[in-house]
């Protein structure tokens, strides 16, 4: 299984469009416009899974560069999420400190 990101998403892209636009390529596992949290709103991107990670590819390589809603796609594979520190270290966060 593969998981990609879609970016430059039209706000109005809904993820039934996302969704028939890869099965083109392949079977679609799952597809996610990410939105705001406070306010709903999609925020222009999405991430979507496709079952076989060759179908994917093809996918990937098929689908970048395409007009979707008047905007251009950019569709690569989707990269780890950051691992996070788990802590609140003020020297990390230098930028944010006031100097004296």
């Amino acid at each position: 299984m593969k998981n990609m990101y879609i970016g430059n998403l039209d706000y109005s892209t809904t993820e039934d469009q996302l969704r028939t636009l890869f099965l083109a390529h392949g079977a679609v596992e799952t597809a996610t416009i990410v939105r705001n949290r406070d306010t709903g709103q999609p925020r222009g991107f999405a991430f979507l899974e496709m079952t076989n990670d060759g179908e994917a590819d093809k996918a990937i390589y098929a689908l970048g560069g395409t007009v979707l809603g008047g905007r251009t796609l950019t569709v690569n594979e989707a990269r780890p999420k950051p691992a996070s520190s788990g802590g609140d270290d003020l020297r990390t966060r230098g930028h944010r400190l006031n100097r004296f």
